[in-house]
């Protein structure tokens, strides 16, 4: 039976290599980007061949259209097919109100945390899509139980940006749900990654978890389960949904 290949934006650490390593465990052969980290992404490699998976591991910041489109490419040449997206790279930016934003700010944070992810999708359909000659396929968008809280003080920014991925999902949902494409996001809450030290918290989990109805901080792992099953064939009734993953914390 031919494998299935995913490719997973900002899998070399996180919610996107945790991804990529069950994915590998369920049968996957997989594409990975990364900024910047090249020896965290070929660590991921190593231990999904591990798992007797494919692995490519690509240089591509989503927030610059040219490498997205090579990013692609490459998964053309190695793979030649596409079966799932996972949006999953992001960034956030140190913790500030609305009133101390700069331009260059927001346009980081809406360049990688929405627009790159509208032509990830925009690439996924073009491959995927029945209409277009594709074998259909899911795109599992990863946004943030933040586009539902706001995240005053801290980063509404971050949360306006995945607000739009919220509403990517719905709207591309409807759009292509008869070209055999599904698309769904998971909307992580506190999770312990190491994104939270990109932004200057590094305790943010620990001083947060209390909140949290569960009262711990998720794993990147409890993400993945989601995110997999809404790449497989289990899923298959299920498009324009948002799952919260956020230990009740609504």
């Amino acid at each position: 039976m031919e494998r299935k290949v995913a490719l997973i934006t900002g899998g070399s650490r996180g919610i996107g290599a945790a991804t990529a390593l069950l994915a590998a465990a369920r049968g996957w052969d997989l594409v990975i980007s990364y900024a910047r980290q090249g020896s965290a992404a070929q660590a991921v490699v190593q231990q999904v061949q591990a798992l007797g998976a494919q692995c490519l591991a690509v240089q591509a910041d989503v927030g610059d259209e040219a490498q997205i489109l090579q990013l692609f490419a490459a998964a053309d040449r190695h793979f030649g097919r596409l079966d799932a997206l996972v949006n999953n790279a992001g960034v956030v930016d140190t913790g500030q109100t609305v009133a101390e934003y700069s331009l260059q700010r927001l346009e980081r944070m809406f360049r990688i945390n929405a627009i790159g992810p509208f032509l990830c999708a925009r690439e996924a359909v073009l491959r995927m899509s029945t209409a277009r000659g594709g074998r259909g396929g899911a795109i599992v968008n990863v946004s943030s139980i933040a586009s539902r809280l706001g995240a005053p003080r801290q980063y509404v920014d971050y949360a306006a940006a995945k607000g739009a991925m919220d509403v990517m999902t719905l709207g591309l949902a409807k759009e292509v749900a008869a070209e055999g494409i599904r698309v769904n996001a998971v909307r992580p809450g506190l999770i312990d990654t190491d994104i939270h030290a990109s932004g200057g918290q590094p305790d943010r989990v620990q001083r947060l978890a209390p909140n949290v109805p569960m009262q711990r901080g998720g794993t990147p792992e409890e993400v993945a389960d989601a995110i997999v099953w809404l790449m497989s064939d289990g899923s298959h009734y299920t498009t324009g949904s948002l799952i919260e993953i956020s230990g009740g914390n609504l």
